[in-house]
């Protein structure tokens, strides 16, 4: 592995540093929620990527590589589902053997856990998130789209715990009208869980989601309620870049953070790129392209040239999209989709 001295490695245009990559192994989901994929936008009939369109495992290893090399310590798999992956654990292994990599986690929305977990800690993986928006069986059913009942993510998260992963993270999507009356339950039930609940604002990703900012619940009501009950002590941040805001319960049950990225933009720390499914490098979550890294793969391009190519990517970067989401100018055009890039 190439070794770059750390004042050479590339900061985007407004000084950002590259630290973190999120990896998309899949474009598919077991589930659609209607926040990142709505069922009357994919249906059951949708064509997803074939096979031959998505990057193996190699080529996934071989990109993050060149990520890592130019900084990056922080790999997070994500999909679509990722679990529904063939044979994840290998690739697991792959990415945990790259030496830079620290932190190697998966977000999922748990459902294959019971089945997955145990092989995942045994290939190295460090860390899990699962999606989680209600304990509410009727407003799990309606928000995930398929009629599947909160109980199979609950039996995920427990075979999680067992398999030694922990904390695990919880991950709660909250839109007004929706499953904002369902925070205060959330919040009792993970109290002295072992895992640590985070509440995110609902976000305008994609263009098919039907997002509206009224259906924003700010993070700070959602504090001062849960505050209201059980009172909260502010966290100092655990890295730089950190996009919760974390609390402790004050009677030491444990912790819960809030993702403001509606109120409270946090573009100027974000480190992070995201590699889709087929090979394209994003450089935001709210971007409307990316670049190409799977046609310069396929024709023989060296890890080195992978790395020049992110490299220069990154130090054209100019995104602020979160800052920038009033302006008029901002709003309009498509965006890529959550599901095919992460959350």
């Amino acid at each position: 592995m190439a070794l770059i001295e750390k004042q050479s490695l590339p900061k985007d245009t407004l000084g950002r540093g590259l630290h973190d990559l999120r990896i998309s192994v899949t474009d598919k989901c077991n589930l659609r929620c209607t926040y990142c994929m709505p069922a009357d936008h994919y249906h059951d009939s949708y064509q997803f990527l074939a096979k031959e369109r998505l990057l193996t495992f190699e080529e996934i290893t071989e990109v993050a590589q060149a990520f890592v090399e130019l900084g990056v310590s922080k790999l997070r798999v994500t999909g679509g589902e990722p679990l529904l992956r063939k044979d994840l654990p290998t690739l697991v292994r792959m990415l945990r053997e790259l030496p830079g990599v620290e932190d190697l986690a998966l977000t999922t929305n748990g459902i294959l856990l019971p089945i997955h977990a145990e092989a995942l800690r045994e290939a190295g993986l460090g860390r899990i998130t699962v999606s989680l928006d209600t304990l509410d069986n009727e407003v799990f059913s309606r928000m995930s789209g398929r009629g599947i009942g909160v109980q199979s993510v609950l039996e995920g998260i427990a075979a999680a715990h067992e398999a030694g992963f922990g904390p695990v993270k919880i991950n709660a999507v909250v839109q007004r009208g929706v499953n904002d009356h369902c925070t205060l339950e959330l919040a009792e039930y993970f109290r002295n869980s072992g895992s640590v609940l985070r509440f995110i604002e609902y976000m305008d990703v994609g263009t098919c989601n039907g997002w509206r900012k009224d259906q924003v619940v700010p993070s700070r009501s959602l504090r001062d309620q849960i505050a209201e009950r059980y009172p909260l002590k502010p966290l100092d941040k655990n890295y730089r870049g950190e996009v919760a805001e974390r609390y402790a319960y004050a009677d030491g049950a444990g912790e819960i953070g809030f993702i403001s990225s509606v109120t409270q933009p946090f573009c100027g720390a974000c480190t992070r790129a995201r590699l889709s499914a087929d090979g394209q490098v994003f450089t935001c979550l709210f971007a409307s392209r990316g670049t190409d890294l799977r046609g310069p793969l396929r024709a023989g391009a060296s890890t080195g040239e992978l790395r020049e190519t992110v490299a220069r990517i990154w130090e054209n970067r100019t995104d602020r999209y979160s800052e920038q989401r009033a302006a008029p100018h901002v709003d309009g055009g498509k965006r890529i989709e959550m599901y095919q890039i992460g959350g």
